[in-house]
């Protein structure tokens, strides 16, 4: 069974939902927005909604088109390349839609309004943060993830921008581990 467990906390919400196709770079990615249901899961799981919101075919469909447009667009910034008109007239039209609505709490921390939120609102956040990003002077900083079966794109925030990973905890991880087994077999067949 693919792996449906969705990987957040790489520092920008476009990116979060660009990771929901994993291993860009295999010959089988894992599509993690499988069904209508994943989407909705998703927007609950990253804590933008309270309750999964209810989520069709189609509007699945327009979310799979967002994500990879998000891909594109980032890629020919990252490259320096000319943008593709077709995929931002995708992000720019989901982010001209109404979005969910940045509100502080009691305690002063983020929330988002949730009366009548639905994926669409989820969505339209989702683009007006890649358009936030590939506007700004950090896209300049935008990276693909070293692992060639990852793909990931990521914003390298490291004082020196060598960063290779999209995440320590997960590609950066898998490579060390790798490292280490490849020189303790070196050692084990030439000795130290």
């Amino acid at each position: 069974m693919p792996d449906s467990t969705f990987r957040f906390g790489n520092g920008r919400l476009c990116f979060t939902f660009t990771a929901t196709l994993g291993n860009r770079g295999s010959a089988a990615p894992i599509e993690r927005l499988a069904r209508p249901a994943d989407l909705a899961r998703w927007c609950v799981e990253l804590g933008l909604l309270a309750e999964p919101p209810a989520t069709g075919a189609a509007t699945l469909a327009e979310a799979r088109r967002l994500r990879e447009a998000i891909d594109q667009t980032a890629e020919s910034v990252r490259t320096g390349t000319c943008l593709d008109p077709q995929p931002t007239k995708v992000i720019n039209s989901w982010a001209a839609r109404p979005a969910l609505t940045p509100q502080l709490d009691e305690t002063g921390s983020l929330r988002w309004r949730q009366e009548g939120a639905q994926t669409r609102h989820v969505l339209a956040l989702v683009a007006r943060d890649a358009v936030d990003l590939l506007t700004n002077p950090t896209s300049s900083r935008l990276r693909r993830c070293a692992n060639p079966e990852c793909q990931g794109m990521f914003v390298d925030v490291s004082a020196p921008g060598n960063r290779r990973w999209c995440s320590m905890n997960t590609c950066g991880n898998q490579a060390k581990k790798a490292a280490f087994r490849q020189r303790r077999t070196q050692l084990e067949r030439h000795g130290p």
